[in-house]
């Protein structure tokens, strides 16, 4: 049975579905086609694999690319994923798009699996950690980076094509990486949860090679400077420890990693969830712990909530801007990854809440789930089309998506094989063309717009234009929550 709520011009309408454990779940029909977004936010993930790609693959103008990758130091480096819209594969951003990925398909494993994407996240997911597991085949080394980023960047030109040196990078005792070696270990370690379901001998060898890592970033600490300018930990590695030791706790319940969390780890209350910034990410996930019966872990609760206040605009506490149109504006330049991060976690967060019957305090306010989820809905909807402009920020999404993403596959036309291009010409006659990408980049999620709302749809606008992994891997938890048929219970 359903009913009709009327909010002014606004109709919702409501369907009661079940009465489960004493939670009663509903589905809102909402502003959007979220399964549409959701299906399509995972294909663009796709269109960044690099090495072999499949048969069957869903965006025809992608093909085979850097099939020699790691063959100067005689290391097989293939696959894996260009971070963003340049031919680079870096590790920390990479690392990140799998754990959040994982995070995903582990949460919102019902939703993802009812909406016919759950397999399409585990095949996603596996094209990263394949690529893992050949970077870290030797203790205390993790190959973390493949071309050079200068050179690169000189270059406009398809991956299938480039011709730019494909530079490797590595970690090790001399030069570790805690940072990097940290987040791969996350990734690991998430991946391996994702995967128990399915596969339980890959999932083991993911956990095995989690806990190496974990301990190789711990014991040697160090930040490491090779992705710089463009992957520069700014927070330091602190964050991404705490974060590998919160999956690995999960992954194992073994109790050295709980010891490593209450007894050695940073954490910090933060207003950012970013490829940079973990620290709100454990604080969810040990919050999650601390209602479970974990009461030493109490104070990451109050640092998940001082996320919380810190980001709602109705907060006392309130410090993250939002743009006159509603959406989270940190910085320029893949803004949007700011408003993913929040809305995967605010989704998160408002569930595990709902579960335990809490409420999040800031001062002399209280929120509850219901506010959560719905701060998490408005900036994915903002996303979508609801916003000034009226236009999706989603590639073939919607109104008025973006057609010129700041893209080299997108925007190159398909060449053959053999055709070389010199790198001040690709520019010419590719990056400066005033005309829409000849490549659908479906379901890239652009930078967004500025801070005061405002979006020019021109490739070179880069902080409003560039896609990125991390951006769409955010947003597949939020989208599986929304797209899901029944309200999801933790």
């Amino acid at each position: 049975m359903g009913f009709i709520l009327r909010a002014s011009t606004t109709t919702i309408i409501v369907t009661w579905l079940a009465l489960f454990d004493g939670l009663l779940f509903v589905v809102v029909n909402g502003d959007f086609n979220y399964k549409e977004a959701l299906t399509k936010s995972i294909i663009f993930l796709e269109a960044q694999r690099s090495g072999k790609l499949p048969q069957k693959s869903r965006l025809p103008w992608r093909g085979d690319s850097a099939l020699e990758d790691g063959s100067e130091p005689n290391v097989d480096l293939v696959g894996g994923y260009y971070d963003a819209g340049d031919n680079v594969k870096y590790g920390l951003p990479m690392a990140f798009t799998i754990t959040t990925l994982s995070w995903a398909a582990s949460f919102y494993h019902h939703e993802l699996q009812e909406t016919g994407e759950l397999q399409n996240v585990m095949d996603a997911i596996k094209w990263g950690t394949d690529y893992f597991l050949k970077a870290c085949v030797k203790r205390n080394h993790l190959w973390v980076q493949v071309g050079d980023p200068v050179l690169d960047h000189q270059c406009w030109m398809r991956p299938e094509n480039m011709n730019t040196p494909r530079t490797v990078l590595e970690i090790d005792e001399e030069s570790p990486g805690s940072e990097i070696a940290a987040e791969t270990s996350a990734a690991l370690a998430a991946s391996s949860i994702a995967f128990k379901r399915f596969d339980h001998i890959y999932a083991h060898r993911l956990l095995n090679k989690a806990k190496l890592l974990f301990e190789f970033a711990k014991t040697h600490h160090g930040t490491f400077d090779g992705e710089c300018p463009f992957y520069c930990s700014y927070s330091g590695y602190n964050d991404e420890l705490l974060w590998a030791a919160t999956w690995l706790y999960i992954a194992t319940r073994k109790p050295m990693y709980l010891e490593y969390i209450q007894e050695e780890s940073i954490s910090a209350s933060v207003s950012e969830f970013s490829w940079d910034l973990k620290y709100p990410g454990a604080q969810v996930l040990l919050s999650k712990l601390y209602f479970e019966g974990e009461k030493s872990l109490e104070d990451f609760k109050t640092q998940a909530d001082s996320f919380i206040c810190s980001v709602l605009p109705e907060s006392p506490y309130h410090q993250a801007y939002i743009t006159p149109g509603g959406l989270i504006h940190m910085r320029d330049g893949a803004n949007t990854q700011y408003v993913t991060g929040a809305a995967l976690l605010f989704s998160i967060y408002g569930d595990i809440l709902a579960k335990h019957n809490q409420k999040v305090n800031c001062g002399n306010q209280e929120f509850d789930s219901t506010h959560l989820l719905a701060f998490a809905k408005a900036q994915m909807d903002y996303l979508l089309g609801k916003n000034p402009k009226g236009r999706s920020y989603i590639v073939g999404f919607g109104k008025n998506p973006p057609t010129r993403a700041h893209h080299r596959g997108s925007s190159v036309p398909v060449l053959s094989p053999n055709a070389v291009i010199s790198c001040p010409l690709s520019f010419v006659f590719y990056f400066s063309k005033d005309a829409p990408n000849p490549n659908e980049l479906t379901g890239a999620i652009v930078g967004g717009p500025d801070r005061d709302d405002n979006f020019v749809d021109q490739r070179w606008a880069s902080a409003m234009l560039e896609p990125a992994t991390y951006i769409n891997s955010l947003a597949i938890g939020a989208l599986a929550k929304l797209s899901g048929p029944l309200a999801h219970k933790a």
